[in-house]
């Protein structure tokens, strides 16, 4: 018989950026009972809003079954794009926003919602830079991908 309990995921995202835009980086700690998974990557160009996006899609990504998550991030674009029902609003206007302008990072919004189908996913507002271990954690994974493109860009 299956598990009829999705397991329970906590995952902490952070997005860097060298400039804005310019080269970036995200990482991903994912945990579930006493595994850790930890998932990082950059891009040359692009924004912090975009890594701190790309971090949550592609966390979300790595889970092989439906789980409940708990996703950490320091990103008030985030959370409240899905807490206070932008994403909703945005939809429905044809991805415009309430002054008719495009959204930005369309792209990142509706593949988030994609890969957010599967789990059932609670976003969770932490402060950056503050006493949150994996969240620093986080930050110095996302700003060590970003220094290593950047090395790389360089060299």
């Amino acid at each position: 018989m299956a598990n009829v309990h999705p397991k329970r995921v906590l995952i902490y995202t952070d997005g860097a950026c060298s400039g804005n835009p310019g080269p970036g980086g995200w990482a991903a700690i994912l945990r579930f009972g006493h595994h850790e998974k930890v998932l990082t990557g950059a891009e040359p160009h692009t924004t912090n809003n975009r890594m701190e996006l790309t971090a949550a899609i592609e966390a979300l990504r790595a889970l092989k079954e439906s789980c409940d998550v708990e996703l950490h991030t320091d990103s008030d674009y985030l959370v409240r794009a899905v807490e206070e029902g932008w994403l909703e609003r945005w939809q429905q206007n044809g991805w415009r926003t309430a002054s008719r302008k495009p959204v930005e990072n369309q792209d990142l919004w509706q593949a988030l919602l994609e890969v957010m189908r599967r789990h059932r996913v609670r976003f969770v507002k932490v402060k950056g830079h503050a006493d949150d271990a994996l969240n620093n954690r986080a930050d110095r994974l996302a700003v060590e991908a970003m220094r290593k493109l950047e090395a790389a860009m360089t060299s």
